[in-house]
């Protein structure tokens, strides 16, 4: 891929600590977006929406991560098409009182790009992605109502 083609691509890595403040709204709009995307009850993906209906009842990451949609973020900014997304969501422990958390001063490198990586606590790891192909969906074992 020449130069000029690969900078029609660019990587913008967010990253953010949610606090829930209410499990029972959050999970309980996570399994309202699961029953929109599957429909009745019963139907073919039947296993496929217990297995997300499971996961958004164990764990409040999960929920969250079902909802959470990298197209939303970018379906209104004109000349850009999503071309490719994966997110991931997990509990970390997070004081936000601390400030050494965001070290934010360590953005740039030695090309003057900025390492998006190395401004993170290390609680807050990229591990555990799922990729996702062209329409932008997926989710670690949660489908995504998008």
């Amino acid at each position: 891929m020449s130069t000029s083609e690969s900078a029609r691509f660019v990587r913008l890595r967010v990253e953010m600590v949610l606090e829930i403040t209410d499990s029972a709204a959050l999970g309980g709009t996570a399994l309202e977006s699961i029953a929109a995307e599957y429909g009745e009850r019963g139907g073919e993906p039947a296993e496929e929406r217990r297995r997300a209906e499971a996961a958004v009842r164990e764990d409040d990451a999960e929920a969250l991560a079902s909802l959470v949609d990298p197209f939303d973020l970018v379906s209104g900014v004109p000349g850009v098409e999503l071309a490719q997304a994966s997110w991931s969501s997990e509990t970390v422990d997070h004081d936000p009182d601390d400030p050494d958390v965001w070290d934010l001063d360590d953005e740039g490198d030695e090309d003057g790009e900025g390492d998006a990586a190395d401004a993170y606590p290390d609680d807050c790891a990229e591990d555990g992605e799922e990729e996702a192909g062209d329409d932008g969906e997926g989710v670690a074992g949660v489908p995504h109502n998008g």
